[in-house]
């Protein structure tokens, strides 16, 4: 293999990792012995990842992530929240959506955040349109993978396509770990895969393991014309909420490890299954972006404790508590790919949506939630996006 210097070619956020990893390192003190070299070792990596790859590669991936711009230049992804008196997109009768999403149904009194459209600064999104949707990607498939971020967009994306085409013949079907909907006049079936790590969780003799190297149910995957993929929201859930007892790196076993390691390490397993298994050219292939929470008012400097009784998104178009830590790494591992991956940049249009959680308007959650999203309401901007990407 050609060994190349780090140059002009490496990509910006290649540079970005590196200094957020450093930074890290640095705090020794304050992170203890096992922490810090967890980090060390995926700074090790990612520079051995990086230094290793040959200019060709390089400038592939830079126009990867360019991906995320329409081929006019413009990014969908920066701009600011605006009211659109013609939204929302249908209603909350929609018969795919959940209890858990469904604000209106389980007493949400205000209704302004439903009126809000995203305006990206340099050009703009186009309106959705579910029947050339359907005209386009008729007999396709399009594929959800990941936790209940993508059952989020899924309903979404179904519920959208149904209010364009009220009277056309549908099969729902919800099941675990598959769920689909099939409008049958025009054989489009949008599909949802629950894997909430991307890699396998299996049961052995010592309890519940995450194998951080394994990807078995990927073969669910195959054959999609479109594929979407989304992890992040459960690798920080510790505790009772935590769905494994062990880790699996390689053949070292723990009890646990640093979590945006682990999530580097089985994102990294993902890339690879995508780059061996998925023909670019006969299927798109989507990352979802890290979608934030909002359980910090300080995060936007607000006396808030979290979501709950947020009316109205943040102005203008930066958040200022920043970026979560977990978009480093998907923009790291999303550049080191062979395969064209168009990553669907949501995180900082939704954290400027902090009025756009159920909070306690949610028919299947306890307590306040702040992680996920009212339906209809803001995942229906990330398909809007996402039909942007797919026909601009």
């Amino acid at each position: 293999m050609q060994v190349c210097k780090l140059n002009s070619h490496t990509t910006f956020s290649s540079l970005v990792t590196f200094i957020f990893i450093f930074s890290l390192l640095q705090k020794k003190s304050y992170m203890g012995f096992r922490g810090y070299k967890a980090w060390l070792t995926l700074f090790i990596e990612a520079l051995f990842l990086y230094v290793g790859r040959t200019e060709t590669e390089l400038l592939q991936n830079v126009s990867n992530l360019r991906g995320r711009e329409l081929a006019s230049g413009c990014n969908l992804f920066k701009g600011k929240w605006e009211i659109d008196a013609s939204y929302p997109l249908y209603g909350s009768n929609c018969p795919f959506i959940d209890p858990e999403f469904n604000c209106q149904k389980y007493g949400r009194p205000d209704k302004q955040y439903l009126k809000y459209s995203w305006k990206p600064d340099s050009c703009n999104l186009p309106r959705f349109d579910g029947v050339s949707f359907l005209r386009r990607y008729q007999g396709k498939k399009i594929m959800f993978v990941g936790d209940s971020l993508s059952l989020n967009m899924w309903e979404s994306l179904s519920c959208m396509i149904q209010a364009s085409v009220p009277n056309a013949k549908n099969s729902f079907v919800r099941k675990d770990p598959l769920s689909y909907v099939t409008f049958q006049d025009y054989g489009v079936t949008i599909l949802l895969y629950r894997t909430p790590y991307l890699v396998d969780i299996v049961r052995e003799n010592i309890g519940r393991v995450l194998k951080l190297n394994s990807i078995e149910a990927g073969k669910a995957w195959k054959g999609m014309d479109v594929l979407i993929f989304n992890s992040w929201h459960w690798w920080t859930h510790k505790g009772k909420s935590q769905p494994w007892d062990y880790v699996q790196d390689g053949s070292t076993v723990s009890k646990d490890m640093d979590r945006l390691v682990a999530f580097y390490k089985g994102l990294t397993t993902w890339a690879k299954w995508v780059d061996l298994n998925v023909d670019s050219t006969k299927t798109k292939i989507f990352f979802q972006g890290i979608s934030p929470t909002h359980y910090q008012g300080k995060e936007w400097k607000s006396k808030s404790r979290n979501c709950y009784g947020e009316l109205e998104p943040l102005v203008g178009s930066t958040y200022p508590a920043g970026t979560p830590q977990a978009t480093a790494i998907v923009n790291q591992v999303l550049s080191g790919m062979r395969n064209r991956v168009y990553l669907l940049d949501i995180t900082t249009l939704s954290q400027l949506r902090k009025d756009a959680h159920p909070s306690a308007y949610s028919g299947d959650h306890s307590g306040v939630d702040c992680s996920h999203w009212c339906l209809p309401g803001l995942p229906d901007t990330w398909n809007q996006l996402l039909y942007a990407a797919l026909f601009t």
